[in-house]
């Protein structure tokens, strides 16, 4: 899998638009009474210059109500907190927080209205240009995103089950369905690059793992003021560092400390194959892909193969990234500021989401990069005869 599923990754959970001097009101209004759930208040998240804004407010009535100041549209998501004592005493079946509960709405200049009748989440929202936009491509996309409900629901059976055969199987359908998914995006792009949703579009077009061959000329289809918007900027920058990672490049060179605060730099792994791994101890599919890693390097590691681990550890959290490195039998060298998803390395290589990886020929060249499980052993097996 190329792009993946949540299913499989740890993607970074907020998207950082640098803030512009000038700004705009929102209004949010909307009533939920015809809902059955009893909701005991609503909380609308969003990011701004990179922080996570949360906001909540209770009902009146059925009523509620959010205001607020903003540089630019943004996406947010808007959910409701549901009583679940309440709901069990009212015969409702539920978990505490469930897909019905949340609802994506683009916040944007003026009086957003949300109208409410059976599940919160099929809402319909009106007073947003952006929101309009985004309703029509999601029309659009609205077969493709159901395929992969099916697809994750099954995916997570077989994750319960422990089959990891199964998981495999259905890989080639998640990448079929991203792959469609993305050039519905990309068409709307270069049909209505002057749409205030195209940026978002883009943005989903361009994934966690930007390809800037592909990317680069539909951002430049974009207005001018939109490229230099703030929205517009940071994509400009995860353009200008995909250009830097690609396949072809050499790897930029960096100096962090081990487990026992040693320096360590790339460029001391040069003369070998190398795998700069990036993971965390608190990332759920990096350790499960972890025995693939292990495997890999076991049979290439006296073949001028090694490893380098980047851990994405949150601060004061070193005792679980060495438990992890242990307990999962990594045997390689591994290194980390412990600053989680603001780790200096993986802001340079502008990692959003992992497992991530590069593979690097002897003189630093990336050869590959997202190569996981076979795919590693194949592409190792390639270079390693």
């Amino acid at each position: 899998m190329k792009r993946g599923s949540l299913a499989l990754l740890f993607i970074l959970p907020v998207l950082a638009f640098a803030q512009q001097k000038s700004t705009f009101k929102y209004e949010l209004v909307g009533n939920i009474q015809q809902i059955q759930d009893p909701v005991q208040l609503l909380v609308l998240s969003y990011s701004v210059d990179g922080k996570r804004i949360f906001d909540t407010t209770r009902l009146e009535n059925g009523n509620y109500r959010f205001e607020g100041q903003l540089s630019e549209p943004v996406r947010s998501t808007l959910r409701v907190v549901v009583d679940t004592i309440a709901a069990r005493n009212k015969g409702i079946v539920r978990r505490p927080v469930m897909q019905r509960d949340l609802l994506t709405v683009f916040l944007d200049k003026g009086k957003i209205e949300i109208l409410t009748v059976d599940s919160f989440s099929n809402s319909k929202v009106s007073g947003s240009k952006v929101h309009d936009e985004y309703a029509k491509l999601a029309e659009t996309l609205k077969p493709l995103n159901e395929e992969n409900e099916k697809i994750s629901k099954e995916y997570a059976a077989y994750y319960r089950a422990k089959d990891e055969q199964g998981m495999k199987k259905l890989e080639p359908k998640f990448d079929e369905i991203d792959k469609q998914m993305r050039q519905v995006q990309g068409e709307y792009v270069k049909a209505h690059p002057q749409s205030p949703y195209a940026i978002f579009a883009l943005n989903d077009f361009a994934g966690y793992d930007v390809d800037a061959t592909a990317v680069e000329p539909l951002f430049q289809l974009l207005p001018k003021q939109v490229q230099e918007s703030a929205a517009g900027r940071t994509l400009a920058d995860k353009i200008a560092i995909a250009k830097k990672t690609g396949v072809g490049m050499y790897a930029m060179d960096f100096t962090q400390n081990d487990t026992a605060n040693v320096p360590v730099s790339l460029s001391s792994f040069r003369g070998k194959y190398v795998l700069v791994d990036f993971w965390a101890s608190w990332c759920g599919p990096c350790r499960a892909e972890n025995p693939n890693v292990v495997k890999a390097f076991q049979k290439y590691k006296d073949k001028g193969f090694t490893i380098l681990g980047v851990s994405l550890d949150r601060p004061g959290q070193k005792e679980k990234w060495i438990n992890a490195i242990h307990d999962d039998r990594l045997t390689w060298s591994h290194v980390s500021d412990l600053m989680f998803w603001e780790n200096a390395v993986a802001k340079l290589y502008g990692i959003q989401a992992i497992p991530q990886n590069y593979l690097l020929d002897p003189t630093g060249k990336i050869i590959a990069k997202g190569v996981r499980g076979e795919e590693l052993e194949k592409k190792l097996s390639e270079v390693l005869q």
